[in-house]
């Protein structure tokens, strides 16, 4: 059976994946640490950092090369798209497609796929950016490919 990859925020995985991620970033940002001190670090035993290891990761660390499609409600306000696409020129991402609906109830759904380039930063942070959008209500990821 091939694997199946999930997008999910923060807020709904295990804290100890989260314990696993932040115990990888110890290792490879204390190149001499050991893993039995980077999981004492973070509190989980050996055998959890192990057993997870390399089905966690960052969103950022897979991303490069990749499309993201998402798909935002935004208030219809002037600027507000302007706004979202500057988030996304900041990353040094690449727009790909944009679909607007017209605004019902002073409501658009956006749907943008951008692509993540070698050269562009990190794309939860530019999620993140673009969240935080005066105007932007919702965020979804569609897609990842």
């Amino acid at each position: 059976m091939a694997d199946k990859y999930y997008v999910v925020k923060q807020k709904a995985v295990p804290e100890v994946l989260l314990k696993v991620v932040e115990a990888k970033r110890l290792l490879e940002s204390e190149k001499a640490m050991t893993i039995q001190e980077a999981t004492e670090a973070v509190d989980i035993s050996r055998s959890s950092f192990y057993k997870y290891k390399d089905d966690i990761f960052p969103f950022h660390e897979n991303t490069r090369g990749t499309t993201i499609t998402f798909i935002m409600q935004v208030d219809d306000e002037p600027g507000l798209l302007s706004a979202v696409l500057s988030a996304i020129a900041e990353s040094h991402a690449n727009v790909l497609t944009i679909h607007q609906t017209i605004p019902i109830n002073g409501v658009a759904t956006l749907t943008l796929s951008i692509q993540i380039l070698d050269s562009s930063g990190d794309a939860s942070e530019m999620i993140e950016r673009i969240e935080s959008q005066q105007g932007v209500h919702y965020l979804k990821i569609l897609s990842k490919e």
